[in-house]
């Protein structure tokens, strides 16, 4: 019987090792699910943080451009009583109607200028095919390769987005002899 005493024995060993060993694999596959869960949550967190930023980011550019249409509409308005407010002054130089038609140009701008719009300078500038649109280039002995030489049609920003392009003469330099 110490033969089967024994054998129960090393038999109850046996299985008390298998139990230790599965305990430990159980244990160890547990950790790893742990980690690979916590992993997980915080990348979800990282992701739902980024989400946030972006969301609150485009809200504020929503509510900072949203008269871009309606001012986009009204730059072209603006171009034609310029027009008309040059020819007045070409005719008539002390006249009522001029006066009045300069507080409104005053009003116009003011009021463009409120919204955050800004005519664009091009005149003498480096030609920027980011700001300006170049419908032609003319030699230039004084103005250098590259300078806008006259602007025909003003462009305007919007803050820092560009509502429409400066239309302008780009000069190519001295002429060759």
């Amino acid at each position: 019987m110490s033969n089967d005493t024994t054998d129960a024995a090393a038999s109850e060993a046996a299985e008390a090792k298998a139990a230790e060993q599965t305990e430990e694999s159980l244990l160890t596959q547990l950790q790893g699910d742990i980690e690979r869960f916590r992993d997980h949550a915080l990348r979800t967190q990282a992701d739902f943080d980024n989400f946030r930023k972006r969301a609150a980011r485009e809200k504020d550019d929503a509510i900072k451009y949203a008269n871009a249409s309606f001012l986009e509409r009204l730059i072209p308005i603006l171009d034609n009583f310029e027009l008309g407010l040059n020819a007045a002054r070409g005719s008539a130089a002390n006249s009522p109607i001029l006066a009045g038609m300069d507080m409104v140009a005053k009003q116009l701008f003011d009021f463009l200028i409120s919204c955050g719009v800004e005519a664009v300078n091009a005149e003498g500038q480096p030609f920027d095919p980011n700001l300006h649109e170049a419908v032609a280039q003319e030699e230039s002995a004084t103005v250098a390769d590259g300078v806008v030489i006259r602007q025909l049609r003003k462009g305007y920003k919007l803050r820092d987005r560009l509502l429409r392009p400066s239309t302008v003469v780009v000069s190519k330099g001295a002429p060759a002899k």
